[in-house]
């Protein structure tokens, strides 16, 4: 999915005209639409093979979820998840390893699918990795209030004994560990990959628009603590710039991986093309 769905005065409430103008130039076409001045927004997945596992770095939107409040997610039905699998020569089979950076509704979608009226895993030889505390905070509040996303992409997980509760400083091996970015939910991680002396950090939602990489102070709308997650970008642009890591992000315009790179007294997102 990659559409342009997304005010961004409603995603970033804090901001004016003002505030954006001076980087329409370079944020138009691909991260924000000339026609409905949206923010183009992918919700997508990654694949990483290692020497051992096969792994899955957050579900998507998935089919057949009850999703009002989006209409482009609202009671999917199409193949193009599980088609876009096929194509780099994988089954839901494959995958042996599902990590959920953070338990939102587009991050866990594809968690489960629909199979005579129940609820059961798209990746049944997976083990699903959650945050504990992120587990913990949502089962509490879904008892409270119900939500559809726990309902029906989360706690059949648990219920079918493939979710895996671990810290935010997990490690699957040498090469594949979580690091803590918080502020975004709950207990929000990425997923950091280093293979062949080269780095990579998956950043889940730690990041939603390359705007942020010249404005990390810039809260979005479903940011859980907004100071925290302020705080927690401008670090890791700080760690990360000029670094070599390769950063892949979850909705920044596709192919969506890059390198930071400083832009003056801020930083840029340098995209590399050439992996993709």
């Amino acid at each position: 999915m990659n559409t342009p769905d997304f005010d961004p005065y409603e995603f970033f409430p804090e901001t004016t005209p003002e505030d954006w103008e001076p980087h329409l130039h370079w944020l138009m076409p691909n991260a924000l639409d000339p026609v409905s001045g949206n923010l183009v927004f992918p919700m997508q997945s990654y694949v990483v093979r290692t020497g051992h596992h096969t792994i899955l770095i957050d579900s998507c939107v998935g089919n057949h979820k009850e999703r009002p409040f989006r209409p482009n997610w609202h009671q999917k039905t199409d193949t193009t998840y599980i088609d876009n699998l096929a194509a780099i020569g994988l089954t839901p089979e494959d995958i042996d390893i599902v990590m959920c950076t953070h338990l939102h509704p587009d991050h866990v979608g594809w968690n489960t699918k629909l199979l005579d009226g129940r609820w059961v895993p798209t990746f049944p030889n997976a083990e699903y990795v959650f945050s504990r505390k992120e587990f913990d905070y949502w089962k509490e509040f879904n008892e409270r209030r119900p939500l559809d996303h726990l309902i029906d992409s989360v706690l059949p997980i648990e219920a079918a004994g493939q979710a895996k509760l671990v810290a935010n400083d997990h490690a699957v091996d040498d090469s594949v560990w979580l690091e803590s970015t918080p502020g975004h939910s709950p207990d929000h991680f990425s997923v950091c990959l280093s293979s062949a002396g080269r780095d990579a950090v998956f950043t889940g939602d730690m990041i939603h628009s390359p705007i942020q990489t010249h404005h990390p102070e810039w809260a979005a709308r479903p940011d859980y603590k907004k100071d925290i997650a302020g705080a927690t970008r401008r670090a890791f642009l700080e760690k990360y710039c000029d670094s070599g890591a390769l950063i892949c992000t979850m909705h920044f315009p596709l192919p969506s991986a890059g390198l930071i790179v400083p832009d003056g007294n801020a930083f840029r997102f340098k995209y590399e093309e050439k992996y993709w």
